[in-house]
């Protein structure tokens, strides 16, 4: 589910391909262990189960290349695949290779120069109205649409589409401009003891009297003491 609206549907490609893996699976237990058919066998089964891998990472390509081609960030939510796979929905979890998606999805952002965050796993994006902001129950999985108090009816995967995105911008740090980067004190050590009266260099040729002669050596310049970095004042 996108933050637009659109709904992309997950093709099965583990389920589809279920009962072609059975026969194999079937024919593979009914040959002789260390024979030649059973070699066979184990070749057919393997190439079977390559087969729904590579049509599962080909989607995963040519949808993670879109999404990231024609957005400038992508959020995502960070689901608990693991705790999921314990469940009666451990099927349709497998088959639909989040955890491979949302890597190859992080990948090529950071290729692309995009942005990507994943979304706090707790945060309620079901639940949480994405109009008044409110917070309801929690919603069983059958039921599919629900209405919040400020009469907002939300369909339960664009309501979470539209707060995933929001949750995402929230939870970024704060740019910081490049002014603010100029002044950024450099990383050079600072002199500690800094002297208390610097004296210039007396010029070479020293400025003639009226009477044509030098003057004498002995003139004294007035000293200048350190304010603030790069700040100079005569006392």
């Amino acid at each position: 589910m996108l933050s637009d609206g659109r709904k992309v549907a997950a093709p099965r490609f583990l389920r589809n391909a279920a009962r072609r893996l059975r026969k194999l699976h079937k024919a593979l237990s009914r040959k002789q262990k260390g024979s030649d058919n059973r070699r066979k066998a184990v070749v057919r089964v393997a190439r079977a189960h390559a087969r729904v891998t590579d049509a599962r990472r080909d989607l995963h390509h040519k949808l993670a290349t879109t999404l990231i081609r024609d957005n400038q960030a992508v959020h995502v939510e960070d689901l608990a695949v693991v705790g999921l796979a314990s469940t009666r929905l451990a099927g349709s979890v497998q088959d639909a290779g989040w955890s491979a998606f949302v890597s190859m999805l992080e990948y090529k952002a950071a290729r692309h120069g995009r942005g990507s965050r994943r979304v706090d796993r707790w945060f309620p994006s079901t639940r949480a109205c994405s109009t008044c902001g409110l917070v309801g129950a929690k919603l069983p999985l059958d039921v599919r649409s629900w209405t919040c108090r400020c009469g907002a009816v939300h369909d339960r995967d664009v309501n979470a589409a539209i707060n995933i995105p929001a949750a995402g911008r929230a939870d970024r740090p704060t740019p910081v401009s490049r002014c603010q980067t100029r002044a950024r004190p450099s990383n050079r050590p600072r002199n500690r003891n800094p002297p208390e009266a610097r004296r210039s260099r007396p010029d070479r040729n020293p400025p003639r009297s009226r009477g044509g002669g030098r003057q004498s050596k002995n003139f004294r310049l007035q000293p200048v003491s350190v304010v603030a970095p790069g700040t100079l004042a005569r006392r």
